[in-house]
């Protein structure tokens, strides 16, 4: 596996979210010809914004509620969908991702990604958003499309694919967005331990999710247990494929697996859905502007945050490397555990997994000399500018940004001999925007743009 690049990050917007929210006071003063506005007050842990062609806007909340504002200037939302019921808000689990069919309103489907309250096939509520004890809740992930009616829902939810056994309390479901092809792509976590080495031996009873080689209850022990962030891999178990830790690309009426996928022929359902594995976290997905280009911001573990590339998802599948390798190598804590799914990958040499397009580590600068603190940040949204950027000053047109907990890196950029621009400059503009859109900060939805 090859260093990580910074390949292709001219236009692309990276938004950071910070553990330790920073308040808006202590952040730097934006530079001339920048407004910091609230767009919509009174929210409740909102996680996605939708901006429908008719100019309303859609706006998800953690818990399970969809609002819509009929204008940006609109304070009094419509309640389009009460989901807390079905939704499991619990920690970082919740409802995480929201889309509009691409011809909406006249294709009146809005799509949703979220944490289920209840395993795989079981039924809602199970916990009620609340659990006794780490590793013991076991959920799933939902994606779902509901019919709107005006500001309303009508009719009940149409659920696509209930999958994604969830063990822990965090990266669960991630994004659902609409490709240039008209398929619909959707990331989920591998569901594992967030904050210590999982493969399978945590929980009560040990391998909730009864991964191989055992039932749940069973013993999961080096070097065959293909539990817990093992889950990632599960192409490569011999057995049947999970969907933690993967990109699918599925039909947006169905929910099966889209014709021209790479494994259409498989036996397996959920293997013929996969485009893409060796994920741990991948909770934001962008098209790359005149390509079919599926970037992806996977959210890390102890030391790096990463941007994936997917060049080509009707292409053969390609291993991402977790929880066997992160960042710029081998996961050191999966290496020493000599497990027999990541041995045998390093065996198979660097070629064997694709290296992030882009990674930063935990407690460094992402832009040498930015003056950022180096807390650890994780990737909470990515976006493209236009070509043109929009009104921006003509020193952000075709350039990127990188805002971290306090500042963004921005400008143009080299190139590698891929022909993607490899550099950047900093900037503070996109200060209070980030720390004031995170789930753990004031529950307003705020912008910055160049006036």
């Amino acid at each position: 596996m090859s260093p990580p690049r910074l390949r292709g990050l001219a236009g692309v917007l990276l938004l950071v979210a910070t553990v330790a929210f920073t308040p808006v006071a202590a952040m730097a003063a934006l530079p001339p010809s920048f407004v910091d506005q609230v767009a919509f007050a009174g929210l409740t842990q909102p996680t996605k914004v939708v901006f429908a062609p008719d100019g309303r806007v859609f706006v998800a909340e953690k818990r399970g509620l969809i609002k819509i504002f009929d204008t940006m200037t609109d304070t009094t939302p419509t309640i389009f969908a009460d989901l807390r019921t079905n939704v499991y808000d619990y920690e970082d689990l919740g409802l995480v991702g929201m889309t509009l069919a691409p011809t909406f309103p006249t294709n009146p489907w809005v799509y949703v990604s979220y944490t289920y309250d209840a395993p795989i096939g079981g039924t809602a509520p199970r916990y009620r958003d609340a659990c006794p004890a780490p590793d013991t809740c076991v959920t799933s992930g939902r994606v779902s499309r509901l019919r709107a009616s005006g500001n309303a829902m009508i009719g009940t939810e149409q659920v696509l694919v209930n999958d994604w056994c969830q063990q822990s309390d965090t990266h669960s479901m991630g994004d659902v967005v609409f490709g240039p092809d008209g398929a619909l792509y959707v990331g989920g976590g591998d569901g594992a331990s967030g904050n210590q080495v999982d493969y399978g031996q945590l929980g009560s009873p040990v391998n909730p999710c009864g991964d191989p080689p055992s039932p749940v209850g069973g013993p999961m022990t080096p070097p065959s247990a293909m539990g817990g962030a093992l889950r990632a891999q599960s192409q490569r178990s011999g057995g049947a494929v999970r969907l933690s830790g993967t990109l699918i690309r599925i039909n947006p009426n169905t929910g099966r697996a889209v014709p021209d996928n790479p494994q259409a022929g498989s036996p397996d359902l959920n293997a013929r859905r996969v485009v893409a594995y060796g994920l741990r976290n991948p909770f934001r997905l962008v098209f790359r502007p005149r390509t079919g280009e599926v970037w992806v911001a996977d959210v890390g573990f102890r030391a790096w945050e990463e941007i994936d590339r997917v060049v080509r998802p009707t292409a053969p599948v390609r291993n991402y490397g977790w929880p066997c390798y992160e960042g710029d190598g081998r996961q050191s804590n999966y290496d020493a555990t000599n497990l027999t799914l990541c041995e045998s990958l390093y065996r198979a040499g660097a070629s064997a997994v694709v290296a992030p397009t882009y990674a930063y580590q935990h407690g460094r600068p992402i832009v040498s000399g930015d003056g950022c603190p180096t807390a650890r940040g994780v990737i909470s949204g990515l976006a493209f500018y236009p070509a043109a950027a929009g009104n921006y000053p003509a020193r952000y047109k075709g350039a990127s940004s990188s805002p971290t907990c306090s500042v963004s890196a921005s400008g143009r950029s080299n190139q590698d001999r891929t022909g993607y621009p490899i550099r950047a400059t900093s900037s503070r503009w996109a200060a209070r925007w980030v720390s004031r859109s995170t789930w753990r900060s004031a529950p307003t939805a705020t912008s910055t743009t160049s006036a």
